[in-house]
């Protein structure tokens, strides 16, 4: 896949992608996202919204029929995927990178 202009993606973004590899309606997402991050990233409801609004957009993201009417239900799509896995990508070389930095800075050949 050739460079996203979504690319990178902001850390609520890519939680939210990860937390929709499974259904999940809105208070699900925002329990998921605290639980992926260990805590470190909590949302307002209307950040959510917001975001699931972009993401619809992008086609990252779709509705799912739920038994519960009330709530709306959403699922990653092979495009969101796509994209999660190109960041995961493009942060495992930053990774690498930079450990390689390190350790040639502190004399240590890998």
């Amino acid at each position: 896949m050739k460079r996203d202009k979504n690319i990178p993606l902001t850390e609520t973004v890519y939680y939210i992608l990860l937390a929709l590899l499974e259904p999940a309606h809105g208070y699900l997402i925002l329990q998921k996202v605290e639980e992926l991050s260990y805590g470190h990233v909590r949302m307002a409801a209307g950040t959510l919204y917001g975001a699931i609004d972009n993401l619809l957009k992008l086609k990252f993201i779709k509705p799912v029929p739920s038994e519960d009417s009330r709530r709306k239900v959403y699922v990653i799509t092979e495009t969101g995927k796509e994209i999660l896995h190109f960041d995961l990508e493009r942060m495992k070389h930053m990774i690498h990178i930079t450990e390689k930095a390190f350790n040639s800075e502190n004399g240590v050949k890998r």
